[in-house]
């Protein structure tokens, strides 16, 4: 893990422009999605590079899946998570960070460049489509103005193709300049390129659930790969802010502002779980004063989720000690973002092991993964009880996928607070179990299976949006993306 350098992001004033936390996070078109990065002048690699790994966060710390997946509650302005309809443009993400790695990957000075380039852009494009299903990838990037939109399944087949290809084209001795997550450090690199095909391929279960088919033939290849992955929170995919200019996005939260909070759903569950972590899942208050006592407290009250406005205000004025988001001193100016951790592999490998797709130990895998998550909190490894209850326990002989519920719910808690992570968990399992917004506005009253397609889509790309509408079974928040049917 490294702290961002701020002498490196000196020359990236709008950088931090890219990192969207609030619930309009997609909402802006920055312009022509497929801009062409083979026509440039002479780029600045590592700026690129380092506005990039600035831009990544912004994905796990955005709030509209954390609302889906009720980690949080909207305190004031509570469409979101009433489920109003989530029409948002994914083209900025095009024209900006995509149009950046893309460059890389072109015009690199080396494969070590172009190998990171190629791992943070299949990150970067496995939230967009986890986000709203089918959209432009094999024509994108490319100088076409209207892409077609590639199927879901498609642009994962592509996606864990291009992570195997990127982590083997690592290697030698190119520097890899701008980097402030690894710091050039090309063995951890690959670590997290398996690590995010581990993520992809677990994520294709309900589709290909057996051993054998694709999803577990990926998982293995990924899994048994020369170059590792993260086994350590040493090694975790994570970025530390140094404060002021440069500061985390958990801190932008509440500057100044304290429309969230802990959901009441999130809470119940931690504390039918007796789990420690809810030490620093959930805060006291916004106030990051050191002069004021409840800066860095916790607090387990959650806030009620999915009500209308006026209830919601009513309430927080009752019960001033809700639970903010992270305790205080974990959403501090230089806290970090997690994008991808030990804990997360850990709890894969059990999964994948109790579906039958490893011969791992499962018991040890989920026992690995649960202490590594307490860890990266800098809390204590649970005691030996919080194993055997019956909400936490697992049972061996693996093999079977008896176990898939409780080992899904520590994915979920060990996800927190990225929202996307929770969102997809729950939408790929059914766990843990939520129940729709009690206030929701929108037709159905469940809760949002999809991002719908923006209204840039449908003015500069009518065509091929309107045929993707049409292949998906309607452009709307209840059809569900390819993988969670």
């Amino acid at each position: 893990m490294k702290t961002i350098n701020i002498k490196k992001l000196a020359v990236l004033p709008l950088a931090l422009g890219l990192i969207f936390t609030s619930c309009k996070r997609y909402s802006s078109d920055f312009g022509d999605t497929n801009i062409n990065p083979g026509v440039t002048g002479s780029p600045l690699f590592n700026a690129l590079m380092t506005n990039s790994l600035v831009a990544a966060p912004g994905y796990a710390a955005q709030t509209r899946g954390g609302l889906y997946c009720q980690y949080f509650s909207e305190t004031q302005y509570t469409d979101v998570s009433l489920y109003s309809i989530p029409q948002l443009n994914f083209e900025g993400n095009y024209s900006g960070v995509l149009n950046d790695l893309q460059n890389i990957i072109n015009n690199g000075p080396n494969d070590n460049m172009k190998g990171v380039a190629r791992i943070v852009k299949t990150y970067i494009f496995s939230n967009i489509t986890d986000a709203w299903g089918d959209v432009p990838y094999s024509q994108a990037l490319s100088g076409n103005g209207t892409p077609a939109f590639d199927r879901q399944s498609d642009i994962y087949t592509g996606m864990l193709t291009e992570l195997a290809a990127a982590v083997n084209q690592l290697g030698g001795t190119g520097a890899i300049t701008g980097d402030i997550i690894y710091s050039g450090n090309v063995a951890k690199w690959q670590k997290f390129g398996n690590s995010l095909r581990m993520r992809l391929a677990i994520q294709l279960s309900k589709k290909y659930p057996t051993a054998g088919q694709f999803a577990a033939t990926q998982f293995n290849a990924a899994l048994t790969h020369p170059a590792g992955f993260i086994a350590s929170n040493s090694d975790n995919c994570v970025v530390n802010y140094p404060g002021g200019n440069f500061s985390s996005p958990w801190w932008g939260l509440y500057n100044g502002r304290r429309d969230f909070g802990e959901s009441d759903q999130m809470t119940a569950l931690m504390s039918s779980l007796t789990d420690g972590r809810q030490v620093v899942f959930g805060g006291k208050t916004e106030d990051q004063n050191p002069s004021n006592g409840d800066w860095n407290q916790p607090s387990s009250q959650g806030v009620p989720y999915g009500r209308i406005r006026a209830f919601m205000e009513s309430w927080t004025s009752a019960n001033p000690s809700w639970a903010r988001v992270l305790r205080g001193d974990k959403r501090t100016q230089a806290s970090s973002v997690m994008i991808l951790s030990a804990s997360e592999t850990f709890l894969h490998r059990a999964e994948a092991a109790d579906r039958g797709w490893t011969a791992e130990n499962l018991s040890s895998m989920y026992q690995q993964g649960i202490n590594a998550s307490f860890e990266q909190w800098g809390l204590a490894a649970p005691s030996a009880a919080y194993f055997t209850q019956g909400s936490v326990a697992v049972s061996n002989p693996a093999g079977t996928g008896a176990n898939i519920k409780n080992i899904a719910i520590q994915q979920y808690v060990a996800a927190y607070p990225d929202g996307q992570r929770g969102w997809n968990i729950w939408r790929r399992t059914g766990w843990p179990t939520l129940t729709p917004a009690a206030d929701a506005t929108n037709t159905s009253h469940q809760i949002p299976q999809r991002w719908t397609y923006g209204q840039s889509s449908y003015g500069s790309n009518t065509a091929n949006v309107n045929a993707a509408a049409s292949a998906i079974g309607g452009d709307n928040q209840d059809t569900k993306v390819w993988w969670a049917q």
